[in-house]
């Protein structure tokens, strides 16, 4: 190819950028593709059918094998441009023969020749009709890489409709075409046009347009290995299954190891570990002496190897066991937990499995309905709870295992409701303009007809591995060299789509119209009254004896306060009085670990945990009157005495009614909106009217489902 004055960037060089790129996606996709680079227009000449006139300065570059970093090397620093010219139809001809040598007895699925060039070469058509007729009978495929876009020649002269024009700038424009590029052209197209008539040009790709499409890291290609077993329900009914991966978390393999910093040999550098006991003459311990220990409470509970494989959950293998059914409404989204989703299909060849498979799969469909399944990988690994959904296509019919939670897995929290501050409603207006500025931002394209998806997750690759191989490839050559700055097309994979970023604009607008933000001045240090009367430093110090044996109870408990972090579940409530008076104390973040400390106590059930749990709560209220958070209390008790009718908790709340905690009345606090009648209410029962619950919906959680199996 030729090259370009120093300003701009020659074919080759736009050529071998391309090259790298596609290079690099089978590196770090490890795949079992074979390369091979052959190079027309050398100053020299190797290849098998090169005589005294033919095929002349072609050279066979690279043999057929997998792509490393060794071709990398070798097209960005030992392929250079010739002085000499070469026919690219000569050049076709030495690629068909060296695939068809170097692939005896090899198994291959196609085989493939893409050819870069700018066309600037003279070229012979004699043999152009043996060309397509061996490209046809082999099997192989092309597809050309040009400087330029090829317009689609319908006879009229008329060249504006090219090729891939839309997506891209031209490189060249077609009136600076030289005579010999205009006759590679007509040669190409002739070529494309007679190997598939209606989409041929569809394989004539620009340098541009090829640089955007390989700018992304082509993903490791896996394998769907499958997992046999059987579908069991009770005892006597089993269906032969076997099940695929369709969703799991992709992770970067972890291949780092430790070299030498000057010769980056493994083999130089050895790793010893030493084991020593932690006394003065640091006396070191055999391996064979240490033991395993589990840190519990203050104390080492010792563990050894042989009771960490008694204690493992013996099973007898891999299992996919239904435990029962259950409405597909009782499994609520937000309980799909785990790394992965299978498909589960019936096992091939297996016409009685099929059958069967197919019946529960549609039985499940058509009754709305959901199998709740123990499976367990295999004997080595701890069973799960799951869920299986039936999933029916046109062309298939499966069903897509998820795991649900145990207990332990949930997290509970109590928020404070929206709906009971007035603060909180939003106006008519308002809600209007959050469901324009929602309609704006839809990533949904309709036209009425069809619909396109403007942003498709599913066809983007994770920027981590994208980033992780420039790196690495970076690196690899240019090892004393800084990183390069991340691409571009990285940061901007993420964006929001231009098309909703100019649509929401004005929606936006208005929503910051309607939700004014006003600055808010530094609030002033709220101080207590032992802060305002405390005694002066300069005054002697023979006044404070009595100060401390008034409240010696609490000097005490101040020797502890610089070991205490957070709530804890041993006293919490003194822990939280400790926390809240600590200066620059986030008043909500130690109220939220009371909080939980209080749900902890409510799900553990028992009378010493609700004594706990009262105290937390008496201590809350006291401090919430004296440092002004009088509201955080209330709406924390208005939630509390909600979830405690929902879960049926009627005995701590007579234990409420009794010590009478209630509301923060405004008698009591300045900050409060509740009237003393309004506190007596709160705690009042509820009228026989209000007693006669509706009937439950079908949205309980997974516990309750649980405990009715």
């Amino acid at each position: 190819m030729s090259s370009s004055s120093p300003a701009e960037e020659s074919s080759l060089d736009q050529a071998k950028k391309i090259m790298t790129k596609f290079v690099q996606r089978q590196v770090f996709a490890e795949s079992k593709d074979e390369v091979a680079v052959v190079l027309f227009g050398t100053n020299g000449t190797r290849n098998g059918l090169a005589s005294e006139d033919q095929y002349q300065n072609i050279t066979v570059h690279r043999s057929l094998m997998l792509p490393d970093f060794d071709l990398l090397e070798d097209i960005q620093n030992v392929i250079k441009a010739g002085s000499a010219q070469a026919d690219f139809l000569d050049a076709i001809i030495v690629c068909m023969d060296l695939l068809q040598k170097e692939t005896i007895g090899k198994k291959y699925e196609k085989r493939h020749i893409e050819l870069f060039t700018d066309l600037s070469s003279p070229v012979s058509e004699d043999q152009l009709e043996i060309i397509i007729a061996n490209l046809k009978k082999t099997g192989t495929s092309i597809q050309f890489f040009l400087p330029f876009p090829v317009s689609v020649d319908d006879g009229s002269g008329d060249k504006s409709a090219s090729v891939h024009a839309h997506m891209q700038k031209n490189s060249f424009p077609i009136k600076d075409l030289t005579e010999q590029q205009k006759q590679g052209v007509d040669v190409v197209r002739k070529l494309m046009y007679t190997l598939d008539e209606e989409g041929g040009l569809e394989e004539i790709y620009t340098f541009r347009e090829s640089l955007e499409r390989l700018s992304m890291f082509k993903k490791v290609e896996r394998k769907p290995m499958p997992w046999p077993c059987q579908l069991t329900i009770g005892p006597n009914l089993s269906i032969r299954i076997v099940a695929y991966k369709s969703v799991t978390e992709e992770r970067v393999k972890k291949l780092w190891a430790i070299v030498d910093a000057k010769t980056l040999r493994r083999e130089d550098v050895q790793k010893e570990t030493v084991y020593c006991l932690n006394d003065d003459d640091e006396t070191e311990v055999q391996k064979d002496d240490t033991i395993q220990g589990f840190r519990y409470g203050s104390d080492i509970v010792p563990f050894s190897k042989e009771d960490e494989e008694q204690m493992k959950y013996k099973t007898e293998g891999k299992c996919f066991s239904v435990l029962g059914f259950t409405r597909s409404s009782q499994i609520q989204r937000h309980y799909y937990m785990g790394n992965q989703a299978l498909k589960v299909f019936a096992a091939k060849d297996d016409a009685n499995a099929a059958v069967a498979f197919s019946a529960l799969v549609r039985a499940l469909d058509e009754l709305k309905v959901v199998a709740v399944v123990r499976y367990a990988y295999d004997r080595r690994c701890y069973p799960q709870i799951g869920v299986a959904f039936p999933y029916i296509k046109d062309t298939y019919e499966c069903l897509i295992y998820v795991q649900l939670p145990y207990m332990e897995d949930l997290r509970q929290y109590v928020f404070s409701s929206l709906k009971n501050s007035k603060k909180c409603i939003p106006t008519v207006d308002q809600l209007s303009a959050v469901d324009s500025l929602i309609d704006s931002m839809n990533l949904v394209h309709e036209d009425g007809e069809t619909f396109e998806d403007l942003f498709k997750p599913s066809k983007i690759p994770n920027p981590h591995f994208q980033r992780l191989y420039q790196c690495l490839q970076h690196k690899a050559f240019h090892s004393d060299k800084p990183l390069p700055p991340i691409e571009q097309h990285l940061l901007e994979m993420l964006e929001m789509p231009c098309v909703v970023r100019e649509r929401c604009q004005a929606p936006l607008e208005r929503v910051k119209a309607l939700f004014p933000l006003k600055e808010v001045g530094k609030k002033k240090e709220e101080k207590t009254a032992q802060d305002i009367f405390k005694d002066n430093e300069d005054e002697p110090s023979l006044k404070k004896p009595k100060i401390e044996d008034e409240e010696e109870g609490f000097s005490l408990m101040k020797l502890a306060e610089g070991n205490i972090t957070s709530v804890g579940s041993v006293n919490p409530a003194e822990d939280f009085r400790i926390l809240v008076r600590k200066k620059n104390a986030d008043f909500k973040d130690v109220s939220q670990q009371l909080k939980n400390r209080i749900d902890q106590f409510l799900e553990n059930k028992g009378s010493q945990y609700y004594m706990k749990g009262i105290d937390c709560i008496r201590a809350f209220r006291e401090e919430a009157m004296k440092l002004c958070k009088v509201q955080c209390f209330n709406d924390f008790l208005q939630a509390l005495k909600s979830k405690l009718e929902d879960k049926a908790l009627s005995d701590f709340w007579e234990i409420m009614v009794q010590e009478r905690i209630s509301l923060i009345t405004k008698d009591e606090a300045e900050g409060s909106l509740v009237t003393g009648e309004e506190a007596e209410k709160f705690l009042a029962p509820k009228e026989q009217k209000n007693e006669t619950l509706p009937p439950t919906d079908e949205g309980g959680d997974v516990d309750d489902l649980l405990d009715m199996m």
